[in-house]
């Protein structure tokens, strides 16, 4: 049988997520870390981990956006998915995750708490079927979708990557 995003999206029940793309939450762990114990950049407790489907199709794309934990992103199916960091020194990474064994991709990728990310299907490619796994776990309350204006005057140089890149 031939996977589709299609397909995937009915199987695993991805609902929309509002970076774009597909989504489900497929772990969240029983215990949480106490605020005190985590950095102060948290106001309250979070759990010790979350992990996530997610699914992006060609056209679509992830918008730029931060959260306050590491991402550690994982390859499923489908095609390779460029991921677009901007490092707080301002230098802009593109990693590509996927299942082809070279140098430049990889099927683990991690991005860094507080960098602005973004990502999309390489060129080609009908869709991304990917993970995420965030420690401490992922939180809406974390989750910071970018203003284009504002992330353009911050990383001036990237201004193509983010108008394109931002919703």
């Amino acid at each position: 049988m031939n996977i589709s995003a299609a397909i995937l999206i009915e199987k695993y029940d991805l609902t929309p997520h509002p970076e774009g793309g597909f989504y489900k939450q497929t772990y969240i762990s029983n215990e949480r870390i106490p605020a005190e114990a985590l950095p102060e950049r948290f106001s309250s407790s979070r759990y010790f981990s979350t992990a996530i489907y997610f699914l992006l199709e060609q056209g679509n794309f992830s918008a730029f956006h931060r959260i306050k934990s590491d991402e550690v992103w994982h390859f499923y199916a489908g095609g390779n998915l460029n991921i677009y960091i901007l490092h707080h020194n301002g230098n802009l990474e593109v990693l590509t995750l996927g299942d082809e064994i070279t140098a430049d991709i990889s099927f683990q990728l991690v991005v860094p708490a507080g960098c602005w990310f973004a990502s999309e299907p390489v060129k080609g490619v009908a869709f991304s079927f990917v993970g995420c796994t965030v420690s401490p776990g992922f939180e809406f309350a974390d989750f910071e979708l970018a203003n284009a204006m504002e992330l353009v005057r911050e990383y001036p140089a990237h201004k193509a990557i983010i108008e394109r890149l931002c919703r």
